[in-house]
C-alpha cells in the first residue's frame, strides 16, 4: 500500500472512530480515533513535502540536462532534460 492510500485510510478510519465515539460517550474510541487521524494527517503532510523535494531535485537535473543537452547538441540528453523537467512538475503539482 502507498504511503498516501495508508494516509488517506488512516485519517478515513480515524475519524470515524472520533465520530462514533463521541457519539455514544466512548471518550477512549474518540482520544483514539483523533490521535490516528492527526498521525495520519502529519504523515502525509511529510510525504507531501518528500515528494515536493524529490519534484525540484528532477526539474533543477532537467534544466541542467536540457542546457547541457542543446550547447554540445546531444538530443539525447536534452530529451532526457525535457523528460525529468515534466515530472519535476508532476511531482510538485501534486
Amino acid at each position: 500500500m502507498t504511503d498516501r492510500l495508508s494516509n488517506t485510510y488512516n485519517q478515513t478510519v480515524g475519524g470515524a472512530k472520533e465520530k462514533i465515539g463521541k457519539a455514544v460517550g466512548n471518550e477512549h474510541m474518540a482520544g483514539h480515533g483523533a490521535a490516528q487521524k492527526a498521525e495520519a494527517h502529519t504523515a502525509q503532510q511529510r510525504t507531501n513535502a518528500e515528494t515536493h523535494a524529490k519534484g525540484l531535485g528532477n526539474q533543477v537535473e532537467g534544466a541542467a540536462q536540457k542546457a547541457v543537452g542543446g550547447a554540445t547538441n546531444d538530443h539525447s540528453l536534452e530529451a532526457r532534460g525535457h523528460g525529468n523537467s515534466a515530472l519535476g512538475d508532476v511531482q510538485r503539482s501534486v
